[in-house]
């Protein structure tokens, strides 16, 4: 890897011509065999975004020269490239991917933890009908889309996942379940995040004046730091332990994915696993040319640097994807959203572009106003699923599915009409779409690792570490400073704030 390969790769795409949308399929009577790519069940079609055969090579030269395979296979060994807290990055070792030792630990970590649903199955912690989830960031985000997108009607336990610190968001949990029916689970990696904690703790009051003689026996932890949890109260027979290597946005298939292991049951949480590891080797094995995950860093990194778009934008036309958007704007944006590259040194370009997005067709009719005659030109992401989740009649999943390709033509074709400029769409907007043959949980497990790798190869293309977060920190840190001591010697509009809202 030298500087002079990178700025050489980066300075051909720049000097490509951007094409016309429009033009391409004339022009590339390949185009769909060239930038349609298939993997477990997904269909990844890139073809109506910019990307030509010679920025794909371009960008192979951009990949070739900052080493993609050689830290690509850095992280499935084990190696500690977290470089700034000196850590491995071994999420995919979870799903059975990546150093033997890591792997081994992980089975033991899923052994036990299936021991111990047995064990609440079996009645050992009473009669349990519903699990209350406290958690923040990635200890909740990944667990509350894969039980919202996976849930079943018959399912044994009613399961809520509450993460904001607001009491608002832990009545409205708690008014739906019986407390001498509740699991509580608390899911920390350190077991001392204030709003988790917080909420834990009001969660034990409502147990107790529910009735409960003894509430920290109904208590399960999921963290990285066990002494701590036994220090709180709970039994180390009902903590879940996983790796300080797997990081809390990557967390859902560690112990943090309890909450889906038990309510969605077992062989459904395997299922998603083994999802997720054939997404893993193929990102693993894969040459860069047909690597997805790559692919469609290519695609980011080319509207992010070359395009200079701000923002990217998803939309899932299916309901039971309505909380990915949400999801991947913490994965994407804590991972990638940096001012410096791995060496300490300031990036050159944009970084992570913003994250947003909703659910088709309801978007439709609130924001692609701006997406279709707007200033901004903003990638869009569609994720479509073949299989209906519903029994209704055919014509609503017709009707969703029509409308998700459609957007997308539209976005690319657009319409002249130069008598009212009103009524004209300008076109050439670019679009990428995800068709999933059916959302099994394997198919979601390869969706969500699709992302996570995606995340990475673009972190390595900006040669930038996606495995840390301390923007994060700051913010905390005075929050807790004006808990402590109030809010002398901070700007007036902050002193003004607290005195007029606490007093």
């Amino acid at each position: 890897m030298t500087d002079a390969a990178i700025s050489a790769a980066w300075n051909m795409l720049k000097a490509l011509p951007v094409p016309d949308l429009r033009d391409l399929f004339g022009a590339e009577p390949d185009r769909l065999a060239n930038q349609v790519l298939e993997e477990g069940g997904l269909r990844f079609d890139f073809s109506k975004t910019h990307l030509t055969p010679q920025t794909v090579d371009a960008f192979l030269q951009l990949a070739d020269a900052v080493d993609f395979s050689g830290r690509r296979a850095a992280m499935f060994n084990g190696e500690a490239i977290n470089m700034t807290e000196g850590r491995a990055v071994e999420h995919s070792a979870e799903r059975g991917e990546g150093r033997a030792e890591s792997v081994g630990l992980a089975r033991e970590h899923k052994l036990r933890m299936r021991t111990l649903i047995d064990a609440i199955e079996a009645g050992a912690l009473g009669d349990i009908r519903h699990v209350l989830h406290v958690g923040i960031g990635g200890s909740a985000l990944g667990p509350d889309l894969l039980v919202d997108a996976l849930a079943r009607p018959d399912a044994r336990y009613d399961v809520a996942i509450v993460s904001n610190v607001d009491g608002v968001a832990l009545e409205r949990a708690m008014a739906r379940f019986d407390p001498g029916a509740t699991l509580l689970v608390i899911a920390s990696k350190t077991f001392t995040t204030t709003e988790t904690m917080l909420n834990a703790a009001s969660a034990i009051n409502w147990m107790i004046e529910g009735g409960v003689e003894d509430p920290y026996g109904r208590v399960i932890a999921l963290t990285a730091a066990p002494d701590k949890a036994i220090e709180w109260g709970v039994d180390s027979t009902r903590i879940l332990g996983f790796s300080e290597s797997v990081g809390g946005r990557y967390s859902l298939w560690s112990s943090i994915g309890f909450p889906a292991a038990i309510g969605l049951g077992w062989d459904a949480f395997e299922q998603l696993l083994e999802g997720a590891a054939a997404m893993d080797r193929h990102f693993r094995h894969a040459e860069p040319v047909a690597n997805i995950p790559l692919r469609a860093a290519f695609v980011d990194q080319y509207y992010a640097r070359i395009m200079v778009c701000q923002t990217r934008a998803v939309f899932a036309y299916d309901e039971r994807l309505r909380l990915l958007p949400s999801y991947l704007q913490q994965l994407e944006m804590e991972s990638n959203g940096k001012s410096v590259k791995a060496d300490g040194t300031p990036v050159d370009g944009p970084t992570a572009a913003i994250t947003w997005g909703g659910v088709g067709t309801d978007a439709q009719h609130a924001v692609f106003q701006l997406l279709h005659q707007g200033t901004h030109v903003v990638p869009v992401e569609f994720l479509a699923v073949t299989e209906a989740g519903d029994n209704l009649d055919p014509a609503h999943h017709a009707t969703l599915l029509v409308n998700c390709f459609a957007q997308g033509a539209a976005l690319m074709r657009g319409k002249e009409n130069a008598a009212d400029p009103a009524r004209a769409y300008p076109g050439n907007r670019p679009s990428t779409t995800i068709l999933i043959d059916d959302l099994t949980p394997a198919a979601l497990g390869a969706l969500i690792a699709f992302y996570e790798h995606r995340t990475f190869a673009n972190g390595i293309l900006m040669q930038i570490n996606s495995f840390d977060q301390f923007g994060v920190e700051l913010g905390k840190e005075i929050a807790k400073s004006i808990e402590k001591d109030g809010a002398q010697g901070f700007d007036p509009s902050t002193m003004a704030l607290i005195e007029t809202a606490l007093g």
